[in-house]
């Protein structure tokens, strides 16, 4: 029987791993949890080793990415991992001619006179995070708050990314769109994560602002063409996350390396899962 490392980190708590691991069973997969800084695991004793709820991987990137180097049977892919663990990969996809939010770059050592751009609603993130977990957003007259939310970011080793608010999350919220083996499978409403206090947010999402959604057309057609022209098509796993413009969907994130699926909202996403974790032991 063929054997499968689920990957989480210490104290994560995934809600699609009942769903995961049921359908595993049934496709006679013999399955562990396993945490990927766990020095006692032998790496090389599975067949495929599956990425799931690494979710303490931004404070010690360097070492994650060490560890999924040395992961022979790794999905997704090491190079995929570390180019979708930071966040600089959106000047990527706009090299390539794809709509993302407006995203600008202020690294570690730059000139603390940053400029915010137009002085309009923005929001202040690091490059390389987790959910919602030490962003913020910011007023016109907060400049001085923001700027030393940065300067904390620098300190602590941290490039920062600074993006406008886009409002129409506070009305019609985020989309992501999830793929399971290259094929579009279902989508999720996302209610804005920072309209409250950082304290108030969960680790990852706020799970209550969470809810299914109809997957518009557009916004699956764009989805796809962002993994087609990314030539990222053919993944265990993909989530696209969206926003509405003026100009149409953009990219908020492209979450390739332990992205929540959701699995417990689609009767039919596990099973898709466990088919493409079952085709590449092949």
């Amino acid at each position: 029987m063929s054997r499968v490392a689920v990957v989480t980190c210490e104290g994560a708590d995934d809600p699609d791993n009942p769903r995961l691991f049921g359908a595993l069973g049934e496709f006679e997969v013999s399955a562990d949890l396993v945490v990927w800084d766990d020095d006692a695991v032998r790496w090389n004793d599975y067949d495929l080793v599956v990425i799931r709820s690494t979710w303490d991987y931004p404070s010690r990137r360097s070492d994650f990415l060490q560890w999924a180097r040395s992961v022979a049977h790794l999905e997704n892919p090491s190079a995929i991992v570390e180019y979708s663990s930071d966040k600089h990969y959106l000047a990527d996809l706009e090299a390539h001619g794809l709509g993302i939010i407006p995203s600008r770059f202020c690294a570690v050592g730059e000139s603390s006179d940053f400029d915010f751009g137009d002085r309009a609603d923005f929001v202040v993130k690091p490059c390389v995070g987790a959910g919602s977990l030490d962003a913020a957003r910011y007023r016109a007259n907060e400049l001085d708050v923001a700027m030393r939310h940065v300067e904390e970011l620098h300190a602590a080793g941290r490039d920062v990314l600074i993006q406008p608010y886009i409002h129409s999350v506070d009305t019609l919220g985020e989309r992501a769109l999830i793929f399971i083996d290259g094929a579009y499978s279902h989508a999720m409403r996302k209610g804005a994560m920072l309209d409250v206090a950082q304290d108030d947010r969960d680790f990852l999402y706020r799970r209550e602002r969470m809810s299914p959604a109809l997957g518009e057309a557009d916004a699956i057609a764009y989805a796809t063409e962002v993994l087609s022209t990314m030539k990222m098509d053919d993944l265990l796993y993909a989530r696209v996350d969206l926003v509405a413009s003026t100009k149409g969907w953009l990219v908020m994130e492209l979450e390739l390396v332990e992205p929540s699926l959701y699995l417990t909202y689609d009767d039919s996403a596990a099973s898709a899962l466990v088919a493409g974790i079952a085709k590449r032991l092949v």
